[in-house]
């Protein structure tokens, strides 16, 4: 991807991100998630209806690239099932951390393919996923208790 398109994408989820601002609905899923070395501290609400994410938002105060990389993760994961959302932040984080990844599930997350070479902002690209997949591992237990119950 050409240098000033990805800076360009970065830079516009970083000044307009999509989905900034917490609700006060219930029925969203809560998740905190923090930087020891940095100023990264954002908060993450999900909304999980009907088999697929129906919304996510988030505020907090973060760098360029941990709020832009929560804005692009977001609107990569709206919409999605449980699956398709573990999919991608999996190859997300493959693709962070230079392992094996698929980038045709990743959409405009590919921006940050070349983050490993700045090894001090990759925490700053992984700390929305990192929560984001802690959410997804309540939901989990959530369908799985209910799967005992019925």
């Amino acid at each position: 991807m050409d240098k000033n398109v990805r800076r360009e994408i970065i830079l516009d989820h970083y000044q307009n991100p999509v989905n900034r601002g917490l609700t006060s609905d219930e029925s969203y899923i809560f998740q905190n998630t923090s930087s020891e070395s940095c100023i990264d501290n954002i908060d993450l609400q999900l909304k999980y209806e009907d088999g697929k994410i129906k919304d996510i938002v988030f505020d907090g105060e973060a760098c360029a690239i941990c709020t832009s990389a929560t804005s692009i993760l977001i609107k990569t994961l709206l919409g999605k099932t449980l699956q398709e959302a573990e999919d991608i932040i999996t190859n997300y984080k493959n693709m962070i951390e230079e392992k094996e990844y698929n980038e045709k599930v990743l959409e405009e997350l590919i921006v940050y393919d070349e983050i490993y070479l700045q090894p001090n902002r990759k925490m700053c690209a992984l700390l929305p996923s990192n929560a984001l997949e802690k959410i997804l591992e309540v939901i989990k237990d959530e369908k799985e208790k209910k799967k005992s119950v019925d």
